[in-house]
């Protein structure tokens, strides 16, 4: 009872199993954490807790028969209710003796969540190599849009000093595919108006999306979704707002082949984080997808202009997304694994002044 009582106060999961990891106690931190009671964990083993976990198993086999202790400092979890989390997993075998003092071996496991330090360590230096990219980019989309320009006047008047039909196509080509890469590095250098804030229902743009998406679809794309209704109106740009949602969405689609579930959940995040300064309130809304998940070498590049594993893409969807987000004093995160990719856009709900009529 007293040592109960000491797990039941500590601030990390705590889970005590036996030799076959047959869980035999979880302390509240753990039921939290799992949304499962205390009672209803002991029908299960620790593996089965978890509806995906990158823990390595054999290490507890080591840990019984070594009867050493081990450490996992980074373990991808997702439990039951898609909550994905990273962890450290901490191991210790303990020995007791039963009723007839045979040695029994129990398993005490510390879970201790790392999301919060890493989201604001990963935050900080995913906007700094974002801001070092998009300079390098835009210096260079500069640099080609200047001869770019030459090049396309001078074959305007060559066409015009030229006689011959079959010599005007070839200047019609040069100029074609100048317009071509004058419109790439347009878009490389990034959304180029200002913000129009207007009260807009967030709910109405997802639907506008949607509507759009059935359209281009084919019958084996299936959309869902599951609203919060208590969201109030708030000011955004719902042109760009909606230009996140498609780019996100369509690359779902993309990924999919046109076979597969796109679902958009909208909910309310009270005192939000992003990029150090709190909200008071942010909406979030969730675009998840069932298809094969993100590709583990671009994962950690997967916002910057030109990044894309598309044989056919450029690479700017997502780039742009996240400008326009951050526009809006938000943030786009990701999570994803085979069979499921989830894409969060934070968009907190602030006053704009208004201009004087």
């Amino acid at each position: 009872m007293y040592q109960e009582q000491i797990l039941n106060h500590l601030s990390s999961s705590t889970i005590l199993t036996d030799a076959e990891l047959h869980i035999l106690f979880a302390n509240p931190a753990a039921e939290d954490f799992l949304r499962i009671s205390a009672k209803r964990l002991t029908a299960y083993q620790f593996p089965q807790i978890f509806k995906r976990s990158s823990l390595d198993l054999s290490h507890f086999e080591q840990c019984i028969r070594d009867r050493q202790s081990f450490t996992d400092s980074e373990v991808n979890l997702v439990t039951f209710d898609d909550n994905h989390s990273t962890a450290e997993i901490s191991v210790t075998p303990i020995v007791q003796l039963d009723e007839q003092k045979q040695q029994q071996i129990q398993l005490l496991i510390e879970i201790k969540l790392l999301d919060q330090y890493q989201k604001i360590s990963q935050e900080s230096f995913v906007q700094s190599q974002l801001h070092a990219s998009r300079d390098l980019i835009r210096g260079l989309a500069h640099e080609i849009k200047n001869p770019l320009g030459g090049i396309r006047g001078a074959a305007q008047i060559l066409e015009k000093m030229l006689a011959d039909e079959d010599l005007k196509e070839c200047t019609q080509v040069i100029i074609e595919q100048s317009d071509r890469l004058r419109n790439l590095v347009d878009r490389l250098l990034g959304p180029n108006k200002l913000t129009q804030h207007k009260q807009t229902n967030i709910h109405k743009i997802i639907e506008q999306v949607k509507q759009l998406l059935e359209m281009e679809a084919e019958q084996g794309m299936h959309f869902d979704r599951d609203y919060d209704p208590s969201i109030p109106d708030f000011e955004v740009d719902p042109e760009q707002i909606q230009q996140v949602f498609l780019n996100i969405a369509r690359n779902a689609m993309q990924a999919l082949d046109n076979s597969g579930q796109i679902k958009f959940v909208t909910r309310v995040a009270p005192h939000t984080i992003i990029r150090g300064k709190q909200h008071k309130l942010v909406v979030v809304t969730k675009i998840i997808d069932n298809g094969p998940g993100i590709a583990e070498e671009i994962k950690d590049t997967l916002f910057y202009p030109m990044v894309t594993n598309k044989a056919d893409g450029s690479g700017l969807g997502l780039s742009i997304a996240q400008t326009l987000v951050q526009q809006h004093e938000g943030k786009i995160e990701v999570e994803s694994w085979p069979g499921h990719t989830e894409f969060s856009i934070y968009l907190p709900i602030i006053e704009h002044p208004r201009q004087a009529v």
